[in-house]
């Protein structure tokens, strides 16, 4: 074997050892700029939990376009509503989507909401909620 044909061999081995070990397909170490990924219909991790006055972001790490949909009697009292899109109602932003997919994250797409009040968030992605994409985030004092 030359020694053209063997770097040629090694580098394709190490193209394939590293394939995968990105942000939005690495393994578990795989460094992130996101606290909740969106696969084809699941939230990962489907519940987390932050500190009052952090900000979650969610990364549509998928190929569908998603949501990000609170459950508008599933948030603690006085917490704002929050919705991909802006949407200020769990029915406004359901009837964005089936009007014209509004508030829908691409794939490759992020959203991003503060929680400044403790409780549970329960939420959901509106086209997958039939399929059980649920999700939660704890916010603690």
């Amino acid at each position: 074997m030359d020694r053209r044909t063997f770097l040629a061999g090694a580098a394709s081995v190490t193209a394939v050892g590293l394939a995968g070990c990105t942000a939005l397909g690495g393994g578990a170490d795989a460094p992130s700029d996101y606290d909740v990924g969106m696969g084809s219909a699941f939230f990962r991790p489907e519940t987390l939990e932050v500190a009052a006055g952090d900000t979650v972001v969610w990364a549509n790490t998928g190929n569908r376009r998603h949501t990000v949909t609170a459950y508008e009697g599933q948030i603690p009292e006085g917490a704002e509503y929050f919705a991909s899109g802006g949407f200020e109602t769990e029915a406004a932003a359901r009837e964005g989507w089936r009007s014209g997919f509004d508030g829908h994250i691409s794939p490759g797409g992020t959203y991003e909401r503060t929680f400044e009040i403790p409780g549970e968030y329960h939420y959901f992605c509106i086209p997958h909620e039939p399929t059980g994409m649920v999700g939660k985030v704890v916010v603690t004092e």
